[in-house]
C-alpha cells in the first residue's frame, strides 16, 4: 500500500466517494492531488476561477457550461466530493461497470443514461426539461463561432430541433434527445481515459 494508502487516508469519506463514483483508490488519490493543486489559496474548495485554470476547459467551447455543472443551484464553491461526482460522468465504462447491480443500488454516474443527462443539461440552460431552438442556437454559436454565418447556424438549429422533436412542440425533451443519440457511442465520446 505504501504512500498511496496514506494519501487516501487524507481524503474525507474516501470509501463513500469511491462507491458512489466508481473511481479506484489510486484514481481518487490522483484527483485529490489535482483538486488541491487547483485550490491555489488552500481554501478547501474550488471556485469558478480555480476551474478556469484547467487548460482543457479553457479551450473547450462548452467549457463555461461544463464549469457551471460543478456549481448546481447557484453554489459558488465546490468541495472535493462534488468535484469528483461531476468528473465521474466522464469516467470510461469498464466491463465490470456493466455487471448486474441490485435494485437498491443507484445507476453509476458514468452510465450511458447519466452521461446523456449530463450532456442534456449543457443545452437546457433554463432547466425546463426541454432544449429550445434558442438554446440549441446558443450551443451551436459556442461550438462553431464565426466559422459559419448566423443564417447557417439558424438553419442548423431549426433542422436539428425539427428532426429530434417527435411530439411537435418545437423543443427537444430528454426522451427525444436520448432517441436522437441512440446510435452515438456516448460511453466513448464522453470519456476521459485518465479517469479510471
Amino acid at each position: 500500500m505504501g504512500s498511496r494508502g496514506s494519501h487516501a487516508a487524507l481524503i474525507p469519506d474516501a470509501d463513500s466517494i469511491r462507491r458512489e463514483t466508481g473511481f479506484s483508490q489510486a484514481s481518487l488519490v490522483r484527483l485529490y492531488h489535482r483538486f488541491r493543486a487547483l485550490d491555489s489559496n488552500k481554501k478547501g474548495y474550488l471556485s469558478r476561477v480555480d476551474l478556469q485554470q484547467i487548460g482543457a476547459l479553457a479551450v473547450n467551447p462548452l467549457g463555461d457550461r461544463i464549469i457551471d455543472s460543478f456549481f448546481p443551484d447557484g453554489n459558488l464553491r465546490v468541495e472535493f466530493p462534488g468535484f469528483v461526482r461531476v468528473l465521474a460522468h466522464f469516467r470510461p465504462v469498464d466491463e465490470e461497470d456493466t455487471g448486474t447491480r441490485g435494485p437498491q443500488e443507484p445507476e453509476p454516474l458514468n452510465s450511458r443514461m447519466n452521461k446523456l443527462r449530463f450532456a442534456f443539461q449543457l443545452y437546457d440552460q433554463d432547466r425546463d426539461g426541454k432544449i429550445s431552438r434558442h438554446e440549441m442556437l446558443q450551443v451551436l454559436r459556442l461550438m462553431v463561432g464565426v466559422q459559419v454565418t448566423e443564417e447557417q447556424l439558424e438553419s442548423i438549429a431549426d433542422r436539428t430541433v425539427q428532426e429530434a422533436d417527435e411530439d411537435g412542440d418545437g423543443a427537444v425533451s430528454f426522451l427525444e434527445f436520448t432517441k436522437s443519440l441512440e446510435k452515438m457511442n456516448i460511453e466513448q465520446k464522453m470519456s476521459i481515459r485518465i479517469l479510471k
